[in-house]
């Protein structure tokens, strides 16, 4: 669940273009499209007007937000907690793990003084385990440069180890109610169908969301247009007729004219088979105890290919969530 220079954006009120990608970052005002290819069926620049009815729209949402349970908490490494486990990960996979994890480590100080191995445990069930010991990272900054405290400060934020621009934007916004957007994939693809008519460059598109978000009920926009993208605006099936946006969606008004400016640029290989499922295995594996050499290629599910095993396990070791000993037997570090 991320925003720049959006401090700003109460106090700007010239239109803001949802095209011109390349110089949104240089332009004050109308920012334009000029060079590209499809600016003859460029969504209109976003008006003073547009911009106040967007945000009435989307807040119309804001009574029927699912009842999530790091929405009730303003306690920023809580949030913080939420945001690393949502990446990649639907939120009904999150509630039980989440509920969990800071059960276990309710501040950084807890999660920080835990060894990886028992950090990584509590992250049963979400993958992309990495994450785990990222998270673990910027508690431990938190305890040696913020007081245990996770820091309201952007550049403070961005400089924790694992926090990147959307995560350090979805902190300020949902534990400290900054007035910055937080820009998740749900969001992108919103602002995408309904404002640009094109996909935009992330200075771009960071620009554009932040011109939206008011400067008071910032906490209730930013989730509320997250729902509609999750559970509106979604890739597959749009519900254009529920959509509170719709009226003035570029991508609906023009017939959802192909292609879709919410389509991805890249798309994730296939998890079926993979090295990354053969991880995951062999993470589930060592959370119930250590395995031996000669276990390997079956706890990554690949019995007969032991060369393919132990290159997997490698890499978690390089990872630093698997140590080896001397006889060859893996178990988390």
């Amino acid at each position: 669940m991320t925003a720049s220079g959006v401090e700003q954006a109460d106090e700007h009120d010239g239109s803001v273009t949802a095209s011109g990608v390349e110089q949104a970052d240089e332009h004050d005002g109308s920012v334009t499209a000029s060079g590209v290819e499809q600016a003859d069926v460029a969504a209109a620049p976003v008006t003073a007007m547009h911009r106040a009815w967007w945000r009435r729209q989307v807040l119309t949402v804001g009574a029927g937000l699912r009842p999530l349970p790091w929405r009730a908490t303003r306690d920023p490494w809580r949030v913080l907690v939420s945001e690393v486990m949502l990446q990649q990960t639907q939120a009904s996979r999150v509630v039980g793990p989440w509920r969990s994890f800071v059960d276990r480590f309710p501040d950084p100080a807890a999660c920080a003084a835990a060894p990886p191995s028992e950090v990584v445990r509590a992250w049963a069930g979400l993958g992309f385990n990495r994450r785990a010991l990222q998270l673990r990272r910027a508690a431990t900054a938190a305890v040696d440069h913020h007081g245990g405290q996770i820091p309201g400060d952007l550049d403070a934020l961005l400089a924790l180890p694992g926090v990147g621009a959307y995560t350090s934007r979805a902190v300020l916004a949902f534990a400290f109610e900054r007035p910055v957007a937080v820009v998740d994939t749900n969001v992108r693809r919103v602002v995408r169908r309904a404002l640009s008519g094109r996909p935009l460059a992330p200075s771009a598109l960071q620009q554009l969301a932040g011109s939206l978000v008011p400067g008071a009920c910032s906490w209730a926009y930013n989730q509320a247009l997250m729902e509609i993208g999750a559970l509106v605006c979604t890739s597959r099936h749009p519900a254009c007729d529920r959509c509170p946006l719709a009226r003035r969606c570029w991508w609906h008004q023009a017939g959802h004219r192909h292609p879709d400016p919410a389509s991805p640029t890249t798309r994730q290989s296939r998890f079926v088979g993979s090295d990354r499922q053969g991880r995951g295995r062999l993470v589930a594996a060592l959370r119930a105890g250590p395995v031996p050499a000669s276990e390997l290629a079956a706890a990554a599910g690949w019995p007969e290919d032991v060369e393919r095993a132990s290159r997997v396990a490698a890499t978690l070791v390089a990872d630093g969530l698997v140590v080896v000993d001397s006889h060859g037997t893996a178990r988390l570090a």
